[in-house]
């Protein structure tokens, strides 16, 4: 989303939106195959994807409003974390979120399953986005997931920095309900690392008059809570503070892991 600093929308808004600003249509069938195929790419590269336990989302209260679940980006496996979360925790909504333009270029079966593309150097991508979200948000039942920093970065970076753009939707998205996601990808005692996650309290949009540039230091403030949160969760190496929403290579491995920790059992007395 766009880098402007000040509360005006990054085009005017008198302006037509961009002639393909149309959200993707969804193939159900698409999703489950590459949701599958994802399963298996992450159960073979991580331990276990787990969702911490102390803060869960109100579905009660968000039920027919559409979701804004914004998140920090930490690795490129946050596409295939966050598609983990949405089946578990949001099977029935309709799911979207932006990527690279060029991505999306070069495999187009992404659009099928609710990608659309942004070009993070062209200036008119921020206004494409913003009328494509809104547009989404139109639905009572969808969700927009969108990696609010607009670049991979360390989960322990402080403060917690958002593109504006995340402001602007927020001001203009009357009817929903706003989601903070914190992800982290540590190693814990495994070969394999962690895929923590952690949801922030949500924050319902509603009509309150805040500025886009408001907005955004809200979102960022609650952003950095669960952040901070997940950290401490992820220092303690405490895997009861979770739920397994994916077994990994690792969760239940014999053999060889057995023998390691023996080892490490000997060594701790």
């Amino acid at each position: 989303m766009d880098e402007a600093d000040d509360d005006e929308a990054p085009e005017s808004e008198l302006d037509p939106p961009p002639r393909d600003a149309t959200a993707p249509e969804v193939s159900p069938l698409r999703i489950s195959l590459y949701g599958r195929e994802g399963e298996r790419r992450l159960s073979r590269s991580f331990n276990a994807v787990r969702l911490s336990k102390s803060q869960r989302p109100d579905l009660v209260a968000a039920r027919g409003k559409p979701l804004i679940i914004y998140l920090n980006h930490p690795s490129w496996w946050d596409p295939l974390i966050c598609m983990q979360i949405a089946g578990q925790f949001f099977p029935d909504r309709r799911h979207y979120g932006p990527v690279d333009a060029g991505l999306l270029s070069s495999h187009r079966f992404f659009a099928r399953m609710g990608f659309f593309g942004v070009d993070p150097v062209d200036p008119r991508s921020a206004r494409r986005l913003l009328a494509i979200a809104q547009e989404i948000l139109s639905r009572p039942d969808a969700a927009l997931w969108i990696p609010a920093e607009g670049r991979l970065t360390d989960p322990r970076e402080r403060p917690v920095r958002l593109r504006s753009g995340i402001g602007h939707l927020a001001s203009r998205s009357r009817q929903a309900v706003l989601l903070p996601l914190a992800l982290e990808v540590p190693f814990w005692e495994a070969p394999l690392p962690e895929a923590l996650a952690r949801f922030g309290e949500e924050i319902p949009a509603g009509d309150v008059g805040l500025r886009a540039s408001d907005w955004t230091t809200v979102l960022e403030d609650r952003l950095e809570s669960a952040l901070e949160a997940l950290a401490a969760e992820s220092l303690a190496h405490d895997p009861s503070r979770f739920d397994i929403l994916l077994a990994g290579g690792g969760a239940e491995a014999g053999g060889i892991s057995d023998a390691w920790r023996r080892v490490k059992t000997l060594f701790r007395g």
